[in-house]
């Protein structure tokens, strides 16, 4: 059984470790104790409630949008946009994670993309590989 200690789940979550305090004090998430007698979520416990989370912020960040394929997606803020003739290449960080997009310049000019505003990444990946850490 894999525990993670508050702050390691908060951040796996991608919010504050005081937030997950108020969640777990609230009930939102069970938590337990680890060997040292801190406070911990049990790992098969925390991925059920990041598929939680996952679906009710999937139903704010789908909007108008009815049906689509991509499953993945992330809210952030665009860092950087570099346009040249024909292609353009966007910058966006949603929390912990940077997404880099190329587009074509018509796009990303009809996006009106610019660094400071809200963007919402979708990504399609065919090919993801899964690495664990050596050590925790």
């Amino acid at each position: 059984m894999s525990l993670f200690r508050m702050k390691d789940a908060a951040d796996l979550l991608g919010i504050s470790d005081d937030t997950m305090r108020r969640w777990a004090d609230a009930g939102r998430i069970v938590t337990t104790t680890d060997a040292s007698g801190r406070r911990a979520v049990d790992g098969a416990v925390l991925a059920h409630f990041a598929e939680e989370l996952a679906a009710e912020g999937a139903h704010l960040e789908t909007g108008d949008v009815r049906a689509a394929s991509l499953r993945n997606r992330f809210t952030g803020l665009v860092t950087r946009v570099v346009k040249d003739g024909v292609m353009a290449q966007v910058e966006v960080q949603a929390g912990p994670h940077r997404f880099v997009s190329l587009m074509s310049r018509e796009a990303a000019d009809e996006l009106g993309l610019e660094p400071g505003m809200l963007a919402l990444a979708a990504v399609k990946a065919t090919n993801v590989s899964v690495e664990i850490p050596r050590t925790r």
